[in-house]
């Protein structure tokens, strides 16, 4: 058993996501969003961001921690600030000795959905099936951030998986 931790960096709204992964068998544990308002400074919205990982990742304990790559598109303002959210979301995760790995936007959505142009309400679905949920996980934010520990737990499981025959093998 693995548990996950999924982000989707952003400093209005972090979504988060926690998956335990048995098997092939993948739950959802948690999910939702960090909201900041935006007429609080950038290092208080980010303090705010800190501290609502940090009680998350002491309270479900992940293995590891994966976080959706920067996308810079031609807001450079914006891919600032969500760099900005993504460091402290990395921070907080080497603060609980939790490693960090990231994924490109097209990868996570191949990963869920078989395609990497996928769009943003078929990913949410797919998310729901693949946690067996009785709904799409809602907000966007929080299913993203769910398809992000997705990528990483199939990922993770394969080379898990792929270390034990080899393993074997050897010995």
């Amino acid at each position: 058993m693995q548990v996950v931790m999924g982000i989707d960096p952003g400093v209005a709204n972090l979504g988060f996501g926690i998956v335990r992964l048995e098997g092939n068998r993948m739950v959802a544990l948690d999910g939702g969003v960090v909201e900041t308002v935006a007429d609080l400074p950038i290092e208080r919205r980010l303090e705010r961001i800190h501290t609502e990982l940090a009680e998350l990742l002491a309270w479900h304990e992940p293995g590891s921690l994966a976080i959706e790559d920067i996308y810079f598109g031609k807001n450079v303002r914006t891919a600032t600030a969500v760099g900005q959210a993504s460091g402290v979301a990395m921070l907080a995760a080497a603060q609980h000795g939790v490693p960090c790995f990231a994924y490109t936007p097209q990868a996570i959505k191949m990963a869920v959905c078989g395609s990497g142009a996928a769009g943003k309400k078929q990913v949410q679905r797919m998310v729901g099936t693949l946690l067996g949920l009785p709904d799409p996980p809602s907000p966007d934010h929080a299913a993203d951030a769910l398809a992000v520990a997705i990528c990483h737990g199939g990922g993770e499981g394969r080379r898990e998986a792929a270390a034990l025959a080899e393993a074997r093998v050897a010995g």
